[in-house]
């Protein structure tokens, strides 16, 4: 596949945010995933793969029961997932995942923080060209694993690149948007243990620009990952070495 060196790379272009606001984003997941499928995790693959999202960032067992338990009360409210497209200084291009409960506060403040950064917010899609949605999946190493036929196997499910991540010893495997159901189902059916997975967007192209420069960027990443209502941000920005 030839793939792993990009993948790495890219991860380092989603900009992650502090543990609480992981735990909002986590429950707010949870919302729409109980919304959507049920409260019962066995029954809904979504909700089952936020449950081990939020083990793997440790989030509280009981924070997570909590979450359930309100998702599924008629008093909560129902969130609506957007993506927000545009432009940073320097031609940097951002994409901005959001869920929210107020479609025109959202979109008002993301303007916002693009327009007092010197950035433009553009129309939905205009950064297809760029970013490729992938599927994510990081699981257990297992005692023996031959890597290259698991790496041949899951070739039929749609998966682009598996590689073993040398900072946790887990095993990261990228695959097509399309195909993440499938390859959930292969990891389960097979005693894999899933640690976490989810769905990233990999820049196709990048933008090399001075630290002085990306400095300037990071004022409008910081503002987007700063505001309740964003979940993810990526960027195509790349540090000159």
């Amino acid at each position: 596949m030839g793939r792993a060196f990009e993948f790495r790379k890219a991860r380092k272009m989603k900009r992650w945010s502090t543990m609480a606001k992981t735990f909002t984003r986590i429950g707010k997941d949870i919302v729409i995933a109980v919304k959507e499928g049920g409260p019962d995790p066995a029954s809904n693959s979504r909700l089952r793969a936020i449950i081990q999202n939020a083990k793997a960032a440790n989030m509280p067992k009981a924070n997570v029961e909590s979450a359930i338990k309100r998702a599924s009360s008629k008093d909560q409210e129902d969130y609506k997932e957007i993506v927000l497209e545009g432009y940073g200084l320097h031609g940097v291009a951002v994409l901005v995942e959001c869920t929210t409960d107020n479609n025109n506060r959202t979109v008002a403040n993301v303007r916002s923080y693009f327009s007092k950064t010197g950035g433009s917010l553009g129309t939905n899609g205009m950064l297809d060209f760029i970013f490729e949605r992938k599927c994510i999946f990081k699981v257990g190493n297992k005692e023996g694993l031959d890597m290259e036929e698991l790496e041949l196997e899951l070739i039929d499910f749609g998966v682009d690149d598996i590689f073993v991540d040398e900072e946790t010893g887990l095993i990261n495997i990228y695959g097509e948007f399309k195909s993440y159901g499938d390859i959930q189902k292969y990891l389960e059916e097979n005693d894999f243990e899933i640690d976490s997975s989810g769905f990233e967007r990999i820049p196709l192209d990048t933008k090399t620009l001075s630290e002085e420069d990306s400095a300037e960027v990071d004022k409008l990443l910081e503002k987007l990952e700063e505001d309740d209502d964003v979940q993810n941000v990526y960027h195509n920005m790349v540090l000159a070495d």
